[in-house]
């Protein structure tokens, strides 16, 4: 799976991208995250990514030139795939553009998105992107949610992760997806935990419930299960 995402501060994501889980997945090859500055698909000396808007308001919008040219040299990556039988495949790309107007994205798309060969995240900044990079460049656009963001970085770290952990041997084992576990409560080491919040006079002892130390699997499994969510 080929993660492209184009943005002005590629900065920001490679720190992220680099780092535990995602960062050992692409060293493995199983996942490549390259971003992409939209600044060097500009044709001015002062690399300009925005300009202002027609009919008036306030801010700035960013330019569909740069961002459709980053686009294509993003798809431009040539490489080949091989079906199951062998035989040679184009890969399948999809072209993401951030807004809040777009589907939620969760997990259901997140597994639709991990079927893709390429995903291609465009991340706007500013008072929004020129709407004809909708129009004509997306394939369609998603957001992660019902709040506004200062830009799409940190709404395709999200994406990214969602979708890479959707990708065999991203996690190791597919035992850790948490959607087929189910999300139930965890505990560690030591069994008894003796806190004090700041203020209160009163210690608490807080224990691990006795059913995990009980080493009977199957009460185990029945306690998570029935704690899950």
């Amino acid at each position: 799976m080929k993660f492209d995402i184009l943005t002005i501060f590629p900065e920001m994501l490679d720190a992220y991208f680099n780092e535990s889980i995602l960062g050992r997945a692409s060293q493995k090859k199983l996942i490549s995250i390259k971003t992409h500055n939209i600044r060097d698909f500009t044709k001015d000396k002062h690399r300009k990514v925005d300009d202002r808007p027609f009919g008036g308001g306030a801010g700035m919008v960013m330019l569909f030139e740069p961002i459709a040219a980053a686009v294509t040299a993003a798809r431009s990556k040539k490489y080949e795939l091989r079906s199951k039988n062998g035989k040679k495949r184009k890969p399948k790309a999809r072209v993401i553009l951030f807004s809040t107007r777009g589907k939620v994205f969760n997990d259901k798309e997140a597994k639709r998105l991990a079927k893709y060969d390429q995903l291609i995240f465009i991340c706007g900044r500013y008072e929004g992107v020129d709407e004809r990079v909708a129009d004509v460049i997306a394939d369609e656009e998603l957001s992660i949610g019902d709040f506004v963001l200062t830009g799409g970085e940190a709404a395709a770290m999200v994406a990214v992760d969602a979708v890479a952990r959707k990708i065999p041997g991203v996690l190791g084992k597919a035992e850790s997806l948490e959607e087929v576990q189910g999300s139930y409560p965890t505990y560690s080491r030591p069994e008894v935990i003796e806190y004090k919040k700041p203020g209160n006079k009163h210690t608490k002892k807080l224990r691990v419930p006795k059913v995990l130390l009980s080493g009977d699997h199957k009460k185990i499994n029945d306690w998570r299960r029935g704690s899950s969510s």
